[in-house]
């Protein structure tokens, strides 16, 4: 077993091309931590941001890039209690997974199912413990509720609606073209607006006969803060991810008293491991049985090989996936 590892860090803000392929001693697992072989990798937004300077890892965290993994334990440190050498794992991880070797923290860990590839299960932990988090435990989507999804073809668009179908709600999306609206429609979603063709506001009242979707899951900010507040429905709740297009807004706050609106939002890489742990447990429960009976798996966009991940930030730049885009270390994944 080599004592060094290659890895993916950005000395510098930049474009894709800010990011470089280094070699960096092999991490050493601690107290409940798991030495593991990196399979895949997913890509997501936040990667993009921090290669741009926007987003800095949390202290005491490293710099190497990536919030997700799939890989196999080779070694576990001390007060390990589930996982060991051989097992297949996904983990949600604070930084460190484009890298060949990673340590995760095994109470935010979970077991790939039987008969799911490695390069899906490394696209699953950071957009479902998102999504999970934001939708169902915080805005309490249920049954039978409409949820309006922004960025319906991005990964956590794709997998907000997989899971909202699987637990039975309405879910209708907004997206950029026609060509991700139908993509949209595809993967499940009940309808699609074309963000750039249509109000959304008024598209989504006329889908739901003037009601408004119960929940609203949004990465956009800007000037869509307030438009959500106008299109949500009495007794809606609004869950706020990212502020792709900035978190700051003229906002007339009267819908929010007037319709008894629920604003909440959060991040979910610096919060702590005990709140993971609880997390992921919650995910073995209710989705785990899913991904096993293969149902709601994560949508893969394309895969790129290690050394080919500036490609892989560069297509994500564009805005031009549907689903996941995920980088693979092992090419047997």
């Amino acid at each position: 077993m080599s004592a060094e590892t290659r890895a993916v860090i950005a000395p510098r803000p930049g474009g894709p091309e800010a990011l470089e392929i280094v070699s960096r001693p092999r991490p050493v697992p601690g107290e409940g931590e798991l030495l593991v072989r990196v399979a895949a990798a997913g890509i997501n937004r936040p990667d993009v941001m921090q290669r741009q300077g926007n987003y800095p890892p949390p202290p005491g965290a490293s710099d190497v890039f990536g919030l997700e993994l799939s890989g196999t334990v080779v070694e576990a440190g001390p007060g390990v209690a589930r996982f060991k050498a051989g097992d297949r794992l996904m983990a949600l991880v604070h930084s460190g997974a484009y890298a060949e070797w990673a340590v995760v923290q095994e109470a935010s860990a979970l077991p790939v199912p039987d008969g799911m590839s490695m390069i899906e299960a490394g696209a699953v932990p950071e957009t479902y413990f998102t999504v999970w988090s934001n939708v169902f435990e915080r805005a309490g989507l249920k049954p039978g509720e409409t949820l309006l999804v922004h960025g319906g073809t991005s990964g956590i668009g794709t997998t907000a609606t997989l899971l909202a179908k699987a637990f039975g709600s309405k879910v209708i999306v907004t997206a950029g073209s026609a060509e991700k609206c139908t993509a949209s429609l595809a993967i499940g979603a009940d309808a699609a607006i074309n963000y750039r063709e249509q109000d959304f506001v008024a598209a989504v009242k006329d889908l739901t006969d003037g009601k408004g979707p119960d929940v609203i899951l949004d990465m956009v900010g800007g000037d869509y803060i307030a438009r959500n507040l106008q299109a949500v429905a009495v007794d809606g709740r609004i869950a706020q991810i990212a502020f792709q297009q900035g978190s700051k807004a003229e906002v007339d706050f009267m819908p929010l008293m007037m319709k008894r609106v629920t604003l909440t939002g959060s991040t979910l890489r610096a919060r702590p491991l005990a709140m993971k742990a609880k997390l992921a447990a919650t995910l073995e429960e209710k989705v785990l049985p899913l991904l096993a009976a293969g149902r709601a798996r994560p949508l893969i966009d394309s895969t790129f090989p290690f050394e080919k991940v500036a490609d892989a930030h560069a297509r994500m730049d564009r805005g031009e996936h549907v689903g996941k885009i995920v980088l693979v270390m092992d090419e047997t994944a």
